[in-house]
């Protein structure tokens, strides 16, 4: 993509009323635009990395035999009240129309994929069985902060697993500890990662988050190392200590961002709308359920909290809405012949690239912009690369660049 047909613009200044550095940036690079507290539109080098995190996601999730479905924003009040969750969720969206019909706006979907499996499953032969979807969800946040961190608008990928026995259920649970881990590894972050025990609330004993290390996160978790093993700060006393053999002392205190997480739901959604199936003896039982959270676009501004350096955002090369940004410095004739040569080749090798071609911005902004924008290489074509035979690469996490030719360039780049 030719840089100078881009239609968003990097700006220079962070917005006054942002206060988190994963806003700051991504609203000066380009990447989204705030509507309002919590609202946030993707751009088109956003929507570029949101969509890179969601076909990682998407291929874990089809890998343990997830079906993807996309189900409805708009709820039905009668399934809430069912679950007894439209008085008692306190972020939940009312709507209501001008025929004064009410709905609710879905912040999570275990009142929608329930009956929806009601009308198609009913014997013990079609368990188990695992849908997922990634959708907008709407949740009424009183504290929207922390740039899409917390959002009152926000991308979600919720997977929902069926079950007939508790083993099968503890089985594909614990697959899926090991799935998340790598979901976070391919983002870029599973080295800052911990799976955390938190309060199952009221499904069970223990759920498990998946926390993210950040001076800035709002989460309080403790460490320990030598095991691994983590705990939200609302499950941190003696007895919880004893029952998971860890020692206070050696326990470290963290801030941390949560950007995962995994439920034991039991019978909670199933049961009152009568999920059930009938076993080999003809026997009816209600279906036994898990589910499995992740924020997508939290995810997407976590790695730009934790990631990022002081010139910019630093995207991993799994998720980066590019992966090579070609700068062309100078506009005479023999540089931009040679730019445009690099940037064909690219494309004809299939190597994703931001071409900043535009020709009234000085080298020193395209260099600021690249920063700011922190694609995984940097590849600058100038009278001294064109002088010294070749293209001058840097990645973004190096100080200094080396002068390469194309075809060491494509060979790098298509490794």
């Amino acid at each position: 993509m030719r840089q100078s047909k881009l239609f968003t613009k990097t700006r220079r200044e962070a917005p006054a009323d942002e206060v988190s550095k994963n806003a700051e940036l991504l609203i000066r690079g380009g990447f989204i635009h705030k509507e309002m507290a919590g609202v946030y539109s993707y751009l088109p080098l956003g929507l570029r990395t949101l969509r890179k995190i969601e076909n990682i996601i998407r291929e874990e999730m089809n890998a343990v035999g997830g079906q993807e479905v996309l189900m409805s924003s708009f709820q039905p009040k009668e399934n809430w009240e069912k679950t007894g969750r439209w008085e008692s969720m306190d972020d939940l969206y009312k709507v209501t129309d001008s025929s004064g019909r009410v709905v609710a706006l879905g912040p999570t979907h275990e009142e929608i994929v329930v009956p929806i499996l009601k009308n198609y499953v009913s014997s013990h032969k079609d368990f188990p069985l695992s849908i997922y979807q990634i959708q907008n969800k709407f949740r009424m946040e009183l504290r929207a902060k922390s740039g899409i961190l917390r959002g009152r608008e926000f991308v979600m990928k919720d997977m929902y697993s069926f079950h007939t026995s508790k083993d099968d259920f503890e089985k594909f649970y614990n697959k899926m500890k090991e799935v998340y881990k790598t979901i976070f590894a391919r983002v870029g972050i599973g080295h800052l990662t911990y799976m955390a025990f938190a309060s199952g609330g009221t499904f069970s004993k223990y759920s498990h988050e998946f926390q993210t290390i950040t001076p800035l996160g709002e989460d309080t978790i403790y460490i320990d190392e030598a095991s691994g093993t983590a705990l939200n700060k609302e499950v941190f006393n003696d007895e919880i200590l004893n029952q998971l053999g860890l020692v206070k002392e050696k326990l470290i205190e963290q801030k941390a961002i949560e950007v995962g997480n995994i439920f034991d739901l039991k019978t909670k959604y199933s049961k009152p709308f009568d999920l059930s199936y009938v076993d080999e003896k003809g026997e009816k039982h209600i279906v036994l359920m898990g589910c499995y959270g992740i924020g997508v676009g939290r995810l997407l501004g976590t790695v730009v909290e934790v990631l990022a350096d002081d010139k910019g955002i630093i995207w991993p090369e799994s998720i980066a809405p590019f992966a090579v940004h070609l700068l062309a410095l100078g506009d005479d004739t023999e540089i931009e012949k040679e730019a445009d040569k690099v940037y064909e080749s690219l494309k004809r090798n299939k190597i994703e690239v931001l071409f900043d071609d535009r020709g009234e911005i000085s080298p020193g902004e395209k260099f600021a912009d690249a920063d700011l924008l922190g694609i995984p290489y940097r590849a600058v074509v100038s009278s001294r690369s064109i002088k010294e035979g070749g293209i001058e690469l840097k990645k973004r996490t190096e100080e200094k660049g080396k002068i390469v030719s194309l075809e060491e360039l494509l060979k790098i780049l298509t490794r």
